[in-house]
């Protein structure tokens, strides 16, 4: 027999089993969105919605009553068809997941550039400064003229080599004459022994003048060459020590070149990471945005001894980056293995200080502040502020439009 008010009992633990659903529903909504957007949960496997409102229905079938568990099972049915909050968001822009690779660990340390060849241009004969050709920071090919001296001097000493040397040329062709005419009468025996070598003593010495005439020659012409000082390579000229008009002689500074052409980094390493360094031997130089791979190193083995530090010269290949000498450039010496996450350059915004990415969410993009490091080619390390495999959008513009929008559609919703 059913007891009096059988009904309404049972009405009234429907609504409150009802009340509860509801109730541990909206938690399990507050619970599964908070992993969501913590980057823990992930989309349920197909028919896991379906089987469990099944198992539930059964549930209730059993325990409480055919009407509620009918009622549940719908309710389940319409969640199980529903499109879940962490489907992926369809945006109209481009993007990029943020992704672990493998880098050298590096340890950095400062340094200072400086020429391989530079060089100080002094004067090899005396004259007066009659015309300078280039100045500061002018670029002299190799071989220019860059100075000329007055060469009266010098042309009227080569002037006299040149009268010296024809004067040996003649007594020497003399001499030839006389040596062949006695050695032919010393074979007929005509001479004596004595007048046939006075007569080849006479020829070697003027042969002797002949080449010292000569050579009186090559020196007076190498001395009016030295009147036009030329540059010994191709560079800049990085200061000048002479006027014209000015009085110089052999030995005097006239100016200072150096070539961009090869350039290295000296760097003073503690003594604790210098035997790392030279391990694996691997550098790299930061200019700027420009990321440069050393040729070599040489490492210098006696240490400082005031500072205790190690002198390593990295060798730059030829035109790597608009350096210069004297700049102080970061150098990073390998001396391991990390990772490191990286994104595009493009999805990097910068606003005043403020540096971010747009981030796409799985319901929403947002602008999130991150800390970045250096850049490597197209990509930039990313420090803080972001997850591996976060999708990032590559036109910050076009994000920006669309998170705009989506806030104005979000107003009007919300309008009476």
């Amino acid at each position: 027999m059913r007891e009096p008010g059988g009904t309404n009992e049972l009405e009234r633990r429907s609504t409150l089993e009802g009340h509860r659903y509801r109730h541990g529903a909206m938690r399990m909504r507050r619970v599964k969105a908070n992993r969501i957007g913590s980057g823990r949960n992930t989309a349920p496997a197909g028919g896991s919605r379906p089987a469990a409102a099944a198992l539930l229905a059964a549930h209730l079938a059993v325990t409480k009553g055919l009407a509620l568990a009918a009622t549940v099972a719908a309710a389940l049915a319409v969640l199980a068809t529903a499109r879940p909050a962490w489907a992926e968001l369809d945006v109209p822009f481009p993007t990029a997941a943020a992704r672990l690779v493998a880098a050298p660990r590096e340890r950095i340390f400062d340094g200072t550039v400086e020429a391989v060849n530079r060089a100080t241009v002094s004067a090899q004969t005396s004259g007066r400064v009659a015309e300078i050709l280039y100045d500061v920071n002018d670029f002299v090919e190799a071989g220019a003229v860059i100075m000329r001296f007055t060469s009266v001097e010098q042309q009227a000493a080569l002037r006299q080599a040149r009268a010296a040397l024809e004067e040996a040329e003649a007594r020497f062709e003399e001499a030839e004459q006389e040596y062949r005419r006695v050695e032919s009468m010393y074979r007929n025996e005509t001479v004596a022994r004595a007048r046939f070598e006075q007569a080849q003593a006479n020829r070697d010495a003027a042969a002797a003048r002949l080449e010292s005439a000569r050579s009186a020659v090559t020196a007076a012409e190498e001395q009016l060459a030295y009147t036009e000082v030329r540059a010994p390579y191709a560079g800049i000229v990085s200061a000048r020590h002479v006027e014209v008009g000015e009085m110089v002689s052999p030995g005097q500074p006239l100016m200072s070149g150096l070539s961009l052409e090869s350039l290295r980094v000296n760097v003073d390493v503690p003594q604790s990471m210098f035997e790392p360094i030279r391990k694996i031997g691997r550098a790299y130089v930061y200019a700027g945005d420009d990321r440069i791979g050393a040729e070599s190193l040489t490492f210098f083995p006696v240490a400082d001894p005031s500072t205790n530090t190690f002198r390593v010269r990295v060798n730059l290949p030829e035109s790597a980056a608009q350096l210069f000498p004297g700049m102080l450039v970061k150098v990073g010496f390998v001396v391991g293995e990390t990772r490191r996450l990286l994104v595009p350059h493009d999805a990097i915004v910068r606003r005043s200080e403020l540096t971010a990415v747009y981030v796409v969410g799985e319901d929403r993009v947002m602008l999130r502040q991150v800390r970045i490091g250096r850049r490597y080619g197209e990509d930039v390390e990313v420090l803080a502020g972001l997850d591996p495999s976060e999708e990032v959008a590559l036109d910050p513009v076009a994000a920006g439009i669309y998170v705009k929008a989506r806030q104005g559609d979000a107003a009007e919703r919300r309008a009476p």
